[in-house]
């Protein structure tokens, strides 16, 4: 039996500059005493980050496929404000604050309503099957730019 539109998964959304990514907290997410454990707050920035990058257009898993390589997180800076909990519903939200030839900016918070409960600023960079940087294509950055300007109709 085909699956319908409502069998797919949730995709986060961009209101303005910023993209926002729902997240719940579920058991599985949380140590013994129900708080999330402080990785899981990066599998969730992981996630917004995937998908931002989806709803851009950027196609990494054809760029895997096609040989010219992947995204790797080069550099993280994460504060921990508060805890989050179960069965919370939290969202991601992010926002590119630098594009370069082979990698970007994006500031991201895990937010719980208004209040923020972890936020971090990381850069993640093409990575070429050899290891080494690789310059982003060019539509790829006049999708990050388009992002991350003023006038975004989509972003």
């Amino acid at each position: 039996m085909p699956s319908s539109t409502e069998d797919q998964p949730l995709e986060g959304r961009f209101d303005g500059l910023e993209h926002r990514f729902a997240v719940r907290v579920y058991f599985e997410d949380t140590d013994l005493s129900g708080v999330v454990y402080h990785a899981n707050y990066l599998r969730y920035m992981e996630r917004a980050r995937s998908d931002m990058l989806r709803l851009a257009g950027i196609d990494q898993r054809g760029a895997m496929e096609a040989g010219l390589g992947a995204y790797a997180v080069t550099a993280l800076a994460i504060r921990y404000r508060k805890p989050a909990r179960l069965d919370d519903a939290l969202v991601v939200v992010s926002r590119l604050t630098q594009i370069r030839a082979a990698s970007v900016d994006i500031q991201q918070r895990v937010m719980r309503g208004d209040t923020i409960l972890s936020e971090a600023e990381v850069t993640a960079a093409l990575v070429a099957p050899s290891g080494r940087p690789s310059r982003q294509p060019g539509e790829w950055i006049e999708a990050f730019q388009r992002l991350a300007g003023a006038g975004n109709e989509r972003a």
